[in-house]
């Protein structure tokens, strides 16, 4: 044993390079800054250059880079629909969808509690962005053997229409009015991210009449992981809540 030991110290210390390790190796090809962040949007749609930027925030010229060390890896290719040139996953690059939800799912059970884990400035795409993560805030010990589908429509700076559909386990999240909504929320798209966040009771929400929820009793936060509820809290200790918009009042005589 010392034999050996005394072999591996005259060796020095090699270069990275020189180890054997697979995820030394992976995190070459796939770990700088924003590949997985590009990958997990790439996952749902093809995308055009634009449609990145306003989800991930990258500046363009690093933007471009990225991009086409993606391509060159042969991870995303350029494709065209109609007049429009777009970027999508390759075979190859579909096969990073289990590191994505895994990374994903670290942060939400371990780092989502922490102090500025989320923005607290809302933008015109927070409305977008939070429910295009449901899928991986998703709580499987909740939603197994479960079958509902949520629509959320929502006005105000970042609104639009979105369906929510819960399918044994596993979620999705797309653009546009469910076929068959089996309950609907209506708010504003200022209100419903505080909700959805945790940062806004949902109970005061509707008292104020800002949250409007029709439909079955389901509710989409027992099927979600939220912000400002973290596992470990202090039951003690009530949580801080965001400030609703108030509502314009009559001036009295």
């Amino acid at each position: 044993m010392q034999e050996v030991t005394r072999s591996t110290e005259s060796l020095g210390v090699p270069r990275p390079g020189e180890v054997f390790d697979p995820v030394g190796r992976a995190l070459d090809r796939v770990g700088d800054r924003w590949t997985l962040v590009l990958v997990r949007h790439l996952l749902a749609a093809p995308r055009g250059f634009q449609d990145l930027r306003m989800r991930t925030g990258i500046a363009p010229r690093v933007l471009s880079g990225r991009l086409r060390d993606l391509v060159g890896a042969g991870l995303v290719e350029p494709v065209a629909e109609g007049a429009r040139s777009l970027y999508a996953l390759t075979e190859r690059g579909r096969t990073l969808e289990p590191i994505v939800a895994a990374v994903a799912r670290w942060w939400v059970e371990h780092a989502m509690g922490e102090p500025g884990a989320t923005p607290l400035e809302f933008t015109e795409t927070s409305a977008q962005s939070i429910l295009e993560s449901l899928p991986f805030l998703l709580r499987e010990e909740r939603s197994r053997g479960v079958r509902i589908v949520f629509e959320v429509r929502l006005t105000g700076r970042g609104g639009g229409v979105w369906t929510v559909r819960i399918d044994d386990g596993h979620c999705t999240v797309s653009p546009g009015f469910a076929e068959r909504a089996d309950v609907r929320y209506t708010a504003d798209a200022r209100t419903w991210c505080g909700v959805a966040l945790g940062r806004v009771d949902p109970r005061e929400a509707v008292r104020r009449g800002l949250l409007a929820k029709e439909g079955g009793p389901e509710a989409l936060d027992h099927y979600f992981h939220q912000v400002g509820r973290p596992a470990q809290a202090d039951p003690a200790e009530k949580p801080k809540r965001a400030e609703l918009p108030s509502r314009k009042r009559r001036r009295s005589g």
